[in-house]
């Protein structure tokens, strides 16, 4: 990490349930480099990812006289690593920013392309900054200690990948599902890799998501709708979006683009990764009011990801009203 600090000076942003497991080591690691480090542990949990908690860093960076070379590190799962993005954004109008991922969803998913930000009431992520990192250090050793619950949440966004742009991945996932939940390190380490590759591609063609990288949300709209409908934290996000992602997929069913059995296979994997496959009964209603607060939304148009088949994502703004709702309410419990 040392090469990639622009002074030797860093704020560490983890959270209580981390904290204890990994900060002294990394704290005392840089600490030995010569590094002056100052802590900053925040609340854990979605709820919490708010101007609140972001003003707690603030706080503590300017308590300790951080000035603009400090460089912020991430010690974390996703709000973590958004939280203290953002912070790295905007603090002094920008200052150096690494991420060191501890939860699978991180690793995957959030800690990759740059994309920082906090909820707000009315949405999710309503309010952030496109940001890069200077350095992504995924250790996959961090894994051993995460609850399964969360473990289960990060194999969503793995299997996201094959469905939008990555066949053979989706395959190789089929076969191979079982160690990931075992936490097999050769199994876990591969799909890391494979997803990683997958993002940085998306991203490195359409940074700021004008294109191509939206695809990346499949299930996103629906899942965020999910957990802005029952209160931040009381679904995962991993969850949330493996819902979503079954809804998108009954619309592009409906839609003439899927087949039957292209549905129930991916609900099958989704089971075998401990994933819900149903949404809240919300009603259809409430879904589209809260997907209608969607970034994706354009001149007025709801943006959704569809496929138009297995591994090959689009971004649809056709889909009539009549066929989203009766996605919604065929992929709903109750």
């Amino acid at each position: 990490m040392l090469p990639h600090l622009k002074a030797p000076i860093a704020a560490i942003v983890s959270n209580e349930t981390v904290a204890p497991l990994y900060l002294s080591t990394l704290s005392g690691a840089l600490r030995a480099g010569g590094v002056r480090v100052t802590e900053i542990v925040l609340p854990d949990g979605e709820e919490h990812k708010n101007w609140q908690t972001l003003n707690r860093i603030y706080d503590a960076l300017l308590e300790n006289r951080c000035e603009r070379a400090t460089t912020i590190i991430a010690l974390g799962g996703g709000v973590v690593g958004d939280l203290a993005g953002f912070a790295a954004a905007t603090y002094q109008r920008g200052v150096p920013f690494i991420q060191v991922p501890t939860t699978l969803l991180a690793q995957v998913d959030s800690s990759v392309g740059g994309k920082t930000g906090i909820n707000h009431p009315l949405g999710k992520n309503m309010v952030g900054a496109f940001y890069q990192p200077r350095l992504v250090l995924a250790d996959t050793g961090t894994l051993k200690t995460l609850p399964e619950r969360e473990l289960c949440a990060g194999l969503a966004e793995v299997i996201k990948y094959g469905l939008i742009r990555d066949l053979p991945f989706f395959e190789w996932l089929e076969g191979n599902m079982e160690r990931l939940r075992t936490r097999d390190p050769e199994a876990l380490t591969y799909a890391i890799e494979r997803s990683c590759s997958n993002k940085a591609d998306l991203v490195a063609a359409d940074e700021t998501e004008s294109g191509v990288r939206a695809l990346l949300n499949l299930g996103h709209t629906f899942g965020h709708a999910i957990e802005a409908g029952l209160g931040y934290g009381e679904w995962l996000h991993g969850e949330a979006v493996a819902a979503g992602t079954v809804m998108a997929m009954e619309l592009s069913r409906r839609l003439g683009w899927l087949k039957e059995a292209d549905l129930a296979r991916t609900i099958s994997l989704f089971k075998r990764a401990g994933l819900p496959v149903q949404g809240p009964a919300l009603g259809a209603t409430r879904y589209m009011e809260l997907m209608a607060l969607d970034k994706k939304v354009a001149a007025g148009k709801l943006r959704l990801i569809l496929l138009e088949a297995m591994g090959r994502g689009v971004v649809s703004a056709e889909a009539p009203e009549s066929e989203i709702c009766a996605a919604i309410e065929a992929c709903c419990r109750g």
